[in-house]
Protein backbone atom coordinates (compact mmCIF):
# COMPACT_ATOMS: atom_id res chain seq x y z
CA UNK A 1 0.00 0.00 0.00
CA UNK A 2 1.47 3.31 -1.06
CA UNK A 3 0.88 6.25 1.23
CA UNK A 4 1.63 9.98 1.14
CA UNK A 5 2.61 11.74 4.36
CA UNK A 6 1.88 15.40 4.96
CA UNK A 7 3.27 17.86 7.50
CA UNK A 8 1.02 20.92 7.27
CA UNK A 9 2.67 24.20 8.17
CA UNK A 10 1.54 27.78 7.83
CA UNK A 11 4.24 28.60 5.24
CA UNK A 12 5.26 25.19 3.89
CA UNK A 13 3.84 21.70 3.49
CA UNK A 14 6.22 18.78 3.85
CA UNK A 15 5.45 15.78 1.66
CA UNK A 16 6.72 12.22 1.95
CA UNK A 17 5.89 8.97 0.19
CA UNK A 18 6.11 5.32 1.06
CA UNK A 19 7.46 2.49 -1.01
CA UNK A 20 4.97 0.20 -2.76
CA UNK A 21 4.98 -2.28 0.12
CA UNK A 22 4.04 0.40 2.67
CA UNK A 23 7.16 -0.31 4.70
CA UNK A 24 9.50 2.65 4.27
CA UNK A 25 8.76 6.39 4.17
CA UNK A 26 11.00 8.79 2.28
CA UNK A 27 11.03 12.59 2.07
CA UNK A 28 9.52 13.78 -1.22
CA UNK A 29 9.12 17.54 -1.52
CA UNK A 30 8.20 20.82 0.12
CA UNK A 31 5.22 22.77 -1.15
CA UNK A 32 5.46 26.50 -0.54
CA UNK A 33 2.08 27.74 0.64
CA UNK A 34 0.39 29.95 -1.92
CA UNK A 35 -2.40 32.44 -1.57
CA UNK A 36 -5.11 29.83 -2.04
CA UNK A 37 -5.41 26.62 -0.05
CA UNK A 38 -7.03 25.00 -3.08
CA UNK A 39 -3.73 25.32 -5.00
CA UNK A 40 -1.90 23.69 -2.07
CA UNK A 41 -4.41 20.84 -2.04
CA UNK A 42 -4.14 20.42 -5.81
CA UNK A 43 -0.34 20.08 -5.39
CA UNK A 44 -0.91 17.33 -2.81
CA UNK A 45 -3.33 15.60 -5.21
CA UNK A 46 -0.64 15.60 -7.91
CA UNK A 47 1.66 13.61 -5.61
CA UNK A 48 -1.15 11.24 -4.62
CA UNK A 49 -1.94 10.63 -8.29
CA UNK A 50 1.71 10.31 -9.34
CA UNK A 51 2.43 7.67 -6.69
CA UNK A 52 -1.00 6.04 -6.94
CA UNK A 53 -1.31 6.41 -3.19
CA UNK A 54 -4.15 4.69 -1.41
CA UNK A 55 -4.10 6.91 1.67
CA UNK A 56 -2.85 10.31 2.82
CA UNK A 57 -1.50 10.59 6.38
CA UNK A 58 -1.53 14.10 7.85
CA UNK A 59 0.36 14.97 11.00
CA UNK A 60 -1.93 16.14 13.80
CA UNK A 61 -0.30 18.62 16.20
CA UNK A 62 -1.45 17.28 19.54
CA UNK A 63 0.02 19.00 22.60
CA UNK A 64 2.53 17.11 24.73
CA UNK A 65 -0.20 16.36 27.29
CA UNK A 66 -2.50 15.01 24.57
CA UNK A 67 -4.83 17.98 24.23
CA UNK A 68 -6.27 19.11 20.92
CA UNK A 69 -5.47 22.81 20.81
CA UNK A 70 -6.24 25.41 18.14
CA UNK A 71 -3.48 24.21 15.79
CA UNK A 72 -4.99 20.72 15.81
CA UNK A 73 -8.44 22.10 15.04
CA UNK A 74 -7.03 24.05 12.08
CA UNK A 75 -5.38 20.89 10.76
CA UNK A 76 -8.62 18.92 11.12
CA UNK A 77 -10.46 21.58 9.13
CA UNK A 78 -7.82 21.41 6.40
CA UNK A 79 -7.88 17.59 6.44
CA UNK A 80 -11.58 17.79 5.57
CA UNK A 81 -10.76 20.11 2.67
CA UNK A 82 -7.92 17.89 1.43
CA UNK A 83 -10.11 14.79 1.58
CA UNK A 84 -12.54 16.43 -0.83
CA UNK A 85 -9.75 16.89 -3.38
CA UNK A 86 -7.42 13.89 -3.29
CA UNK A 87 -9.88 11.04 -3.90
CA UNK A 88 -8.39 8.67 -1.29
CA UNK A 89 -8.89 8.37 2.47
CA UNK A 90 -7.13 11.03 4.54
CA UNK A 91 -6.20 10.08 8.09
CA UNK A 92 -4.38 11.91 10.88
CA UNK A 93 -1.46 10.69 12.96
CA UNK A 94 -0.02 12.22 16.12
CA UNK A 95 2.97 14.28 15.04
CA UNK A 96 4.40 15.03 18.47
CA UNK A 97 8.15 15.51 18.24
CA UNK A 98 8.27 14.84 14.48
CA UNK A 99 10.05 18.11 13.71
CA UNK A 100 12.44 17.63 16.62
CA UNK A 101 13.20 14.11 15.41
CA UNK A 102 13.69 15.37 11.85
CA UNK A 103 16.02 18.13 13.05
CA UNK A 104 18.11 15.62 15.02
CA UNK A 105 18.39 13.37 11.99
CA UNK A 106 19.55 16.27 9.85
CA UNK A 107 22.05 17.45 12.47
CA UNK A 108 23.49 13.92 12.60
CA UNK A 109 24.11 14.31 8.88
CA UNK A 110 26.00 17.51 9.70
CA UNK A 111 23.72 19.85 7.76
CA UNK A 112 23.93 23.48 8.82
CA UNK A 113 20.84 25.39 9.95
CA UNK A 114 20.22 26.93 6.52
CA UNK A 115 20.39 23.54 4.77
CA UNK A 116 18.13 21.98 7.43
CA UNK A 117 15.47 24.70 7.00
CA UNK A 118 15.16 23.86 3.30
CA UNK A 119 14.29 20.20 3.87
CA UNK A 120 13.08 19.80 7.45
CA UNK A 121 9.40 19.87 6.45
CA UNK A 122 9.68 16.91 4.08
CA UNK A 123 11.83 15.01 6.57
CA UNK A 124 9.23 15.68 9.29
CA UNK A 125 6.56 14.38 6.88
CA UNK A 126 8.62 11.21 6.46
CA UNK A 127 8.91 10.83 10.26
CA UNK A 128 5.12 11.17 10.55
CA UNK A 129 4.47 8.70 7.74
CA UNK A 130 7.01 6.20 9.07
CA UNK A 131 5.32 6.32 12.48
CA UNK A 132 1.96 5.62 10.86
CA UNK A 133 3.38 2.78 8.74
CA UNK A 134 5.04 1.20 11.79
CA UNK A 135 1.83 1.48 13.84
CA UNK A 136 -0.19 -0.02 10.98
CA UNK A 137 2.25 -2.94 10.72
CA UNK A 138 1.99 -3.57 14.49
CA UNK A 139 -1.80 -3.45 14.36
CA UNK A 140 -1.88 -5.88 11.44
CA UNK A 141 0.45 -8.28 13.27
CA UNK A 142 -1.72 -8.14 16.39
CA UNK A 143 -4.83 -8.74 14.32
CA UNK A 144 -3.29 -11.81 12.73
CA UNK A 145 -2.27 -13.36 16.04
CA UNK A 146 -5.58 -12.87 17.77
Amino acid sequence: MRAVGIDLGSKRIGVSTSDASGTLASPHSVIQRGGARSADHDAIKLVVDEYEAEVVVVGLPVSMNGQMLQAAQLVLTEVDQISQVVGVPVVTFDERKSTVTADHLLMQNELNAQERRKIIDKVAAAVILQGWLDRRKEQMAQGQTQ
